[in-house]
């Protein structure tokens, strides 16, 4: 039976695809103070400053391809059962050819009902006042914003505790729930960290590779070979 490898993803990792990290510096998200454009509330106040805000991240997201990282991570499925956890609402895991991928933060290549929460639908074309679901509901971003709850974490709490081995790509493991997932693997799971510029490392047993995404998976495949 092949080993579970768990990999936690985050900004880092599409970054190297030319996909801007959430927040630059100074707070702001492609120039935009996140509560504007990232809130329930937000979209209440101005919801055709925030419809317009995810459609630009839309048409930036199809200009874009996977980069070895994501192909690297698709790759070890050849030798593990492999599950990824990402923050990332990019559809590049997928695309790079990963078949299991849980998304925390939810999917800018979807849409969903302001009425009911369930139904969600494919969506690749500017999305815009007027777009109704079949219940006649406005359509808004499949994107869980800032002070709504995550509906996956269940998800992948439970994907976390069959760990054989967690890998962590290109995320701080600041913002929360996802940054309390470390917690769930079982004991003494091996943990391999990947960022140029990790924030803090985790009070576990890891292995750090200080560096980009693209260059750490490189060494991360070296030394799963021993492990197979």
């Amino acid at each position: 039976m092949k080993q579970h490898i768990v990999v936690l993803t985050g900004a880092g990792i599409s970054a190297e695809s030319g996909i801007k990290t959430f927040r630059d510096a100074d707070g702001l998200w492609e120039g935009h103070d996140v509560m504007e454009v990232a809130t329930p509330e937000g979209f209440k106040k101005n919801p055709e400053l925030v419809l317009d805000f995810y459609n630009q991240r839309r048409r930036q997201l199809q200009t874009v391809l996977p980069n070895q990282a994501h192909l690297d991570l698709a790759a070890l499925e050849k030798t593990y059962n492999v599950t990824i956890v990402t923050q990332n609402v990019d559809d590049l895991h997928e695309r790079a050819g990963s078949s299991a991928i849980v998304h925390l933060h939810g999917e800018l290549r979807k849409a969903r009902s302001t009425g009911n929460p369930e139904a969600i639908t494919p969506w690749d074309q500017d999305l815009h006042l007027g777009d109704l679901c079949k219940q006649g509901y406005q359509l808004r971003p499949h994107i869980v914003w800032f002070g709504e709850d995550v509906p996956k974490i269940e998800a992948a709490i439970e994907i976390c505790q069959t760990a054989d081995i967690l890998v962590i790509i290109g995320t701080s493991m600041q913002v929360y729930p996802a940054a309390g997932l470390l917690d769930y693997t079982p004991k003494n799971t091996p943990i391999y960290y990947i960022d140029p510029k990790p924030a803090s490392v985790p009070n576990k047993a890891v292995t750090l590779i200080q560096k980009s995404a693209t260059e750490g998976t490189k060494v991360l495949l070296d030394l799963l070979k021993d492990k197979v």
